[in-house]
């Protein structure tokens, strides 16, 4: 994700990009990125690492350890940066029951947000995406069901629930687009987007809104394929939660993925966040995207990874 992000800010032409790493890291950053390496446990190299900055973007992995975003966030406070925008990148935070049935992510996201206010240095700006389209169609079939080295599908329900996901590329355009924003209006008759608009809200986003009919259809398109050639199973969405419920609490954290991505796809517009708020695209210039393209992308994915 940090990649992308990366890519879009620097076509702008306007922003100057530092990498926040720890010290034994061996990541790899683009030409260009100033890189800082940091100690999580200390927190002055964190605000030494962040002094001078306008915004923080925190982008980790979901195996990051616990309190790492904390620990970002507070050095952020004392570094007098003024923008976070936390490690969101998911689903509607505002829908109540969705959040109680995702509460191991919902809360640790809140726990950010809250804690971003609490300290009364920073606003934060959190950027809903959804699931990542690429990434979410070339897993196994946990995620959106596809299975293409066995070439099979697994469709829930009747496969035609419609969610919202987006590309990579789109979410780093998104991210780019806002933080281009000026921050706030010229005068009071300015009514053109700032980046004020935003403080301490939610930004919506998509690149589609489709259901596994609709992927499935890509795919045969991108593959020459027909669907004879697949495998094509059907699955109650709510007993596939409950499934990946139960293997999650026994362990298992495939379990996890597949309550997560089917909680999504329940009948109920959970995952549809464009029909009840609306999106940010045109606000934010995002393109229309040709869905075959990025199907192509994601089945190349699947290949190389022999998923």
């Amino acid at each position: 994700m940090g990649k992308f992000f990366t890519e879009a800010l620097f076509k702008t032409g306007k922003h100057k990009v530092t990498a926040i790493t720890r010290s034994e890291s061996t990541s790899k950053f683009p030409a260009g990125v100033e890189v800082k390496n940091v100690n999580y446990d200390d927190q002055s190299s964190l605000v030494e690492a962040l002094q001078g900055q306008e915004v923080l973007i925190i982008t980790m992995g979901v195996t990051a350890p616990p309190g790492q975003e904390a620990k970002l966030i507070e050095a952020a406070a004392v570094a007098n940066v003024p923008w976070v925008l936390p490690n969101e990148y998911g689903s509607d935070p505002t829908n109540v029951e969705l959040a109680k049935d995702l509460a191991l992510l919902s809360e640790a996201k809140t726990k950010s947000r809250n804690l971003i206010e609490k300290l009364g240095q920073s606003s934060w700006i959190a950027l809903i995406c959804s699931f990542w389209y690429e990434f979410s169609l070339a897993g196994t079939a946990v995620r959106y069901g596809f299975d293409f080295k066995n070439r099979s599908v697994v469709l829930f329900d009747d496969g035609k629930t419609r969610i919202n996901t987006t590309t990579w590329p789109q979410c780093g355009r998104a991210i780019a687009s806002l933080l281009s924003l000026k921050v706030l209006p010229d005068d009071e008759n300015d009514k053109s987007p700032c980046l004020a608009d935003f403080r301490n809200k939610f930004v919506y986003i998509s690149s589609f809104n489709i259901s596994q009919r609709d992927m499935l259809d890509s795919v045969l398109r991108v593959t020459g394929t027909r669907e004879k050639d697949w495998k094509i199973e059907y699955q109650d969405v709510k007993e596939r939660y409950k499934q990946g419920v139960e293997e999650f609490q026994k362990g298992n954290l495939w379990g996890f993925g597949q309550l997560l991505y089917s909680r999504l796809f329940f009948p109920d517009g959970s995952g549809n966040y464009e029909a009840t708020k609306g999106l940010h695209n045109d606000i934010l210039g995002l393109p229309h995207e040709d869905l075959d393209e990025y199907t192509k992308i994601a089945v190349e994915m699947a290949k190389e990874s022999g998923s």
